[in-house]
């Protein structure tokens, strides 16, 4: 059966709607802050199975906009426009190749480089005391923090793609009986 556009819209709302809430209670939490982001990022999955990579970039993109007007924390915000928003669509892209290390370089390379955008954006909006608390526990810590957000992400992409198979074998047949 044939997705009507009010329905297609009616999803994306919704699931934008749900984002953002997400987004707007990591924001509450210590941990939300790259957490909160992820979340928002799966909820992509759907309109991206099911309409594909217009409809999926326009949500990424609407909820990007209300994040920036509405998440208090600009940190959050930054994370999810720059890191996680668009890389669910981004991630099915770069699964089209073939090297496995390719693959794999090409992804951390676009993580780690929204990352740094997005403290080179608060520097440059806050001011050195983004690099000061950056640097406070040395750069040691700092590192440590790096490597702790690569294997975020490792396990961010690994969770997207047990997500994506979920949906299809559990949620999308359990949908279809219900509509």
């Amino acid at each position: 059966m044939r997705k009507t556009e009010s329905q297609k819209i009616a999803l994306c709302g919704m699931l934008g709607a749900l984002s953002v809430v997400l987004l707007l209670l990591g924001s509450a939490l210590q941990i939300g802050t790259y957490a909160a982001p992820m979340l928002a990022a799966f909820l992509l999955i759907p309109v991206l199975e099911e309409y594909g990579t217009r409809y999926a970039l326009t949500l990424y993109v609407c909820v990007a906009i209300l994040a920036v007007l509405f998440v208090p924390e600009t940190e959050l915000a930054l994370f999810y426009v720059l890191v996680m928003g668009y890389y669910p669509v981004l991630r099915v892209k770069l699964n089209g190749i073939k090297s496995t290390l390719l693959r794999w370089v090409l992804k951390f390379a676009v993580f780690n480089a929204g990352t740094v955008l997005v403290y080179l954006l608060l520097f440059a909006l806050l001011g050195p005391a983004v690099l000061d608390e950056l640097l406070a526990d040395g750069v040691g810590m700092l590192a440590a923090l790096l490597v702790a957000g690569n294997l975020s992400f490792w396990l961010c992409d690994r969770a997207l793609a047990a997500l994506t198979r979920y949906y299809h074998v559990i949620l999308k047949p359990k949908l279809k009986k219900k509509f």
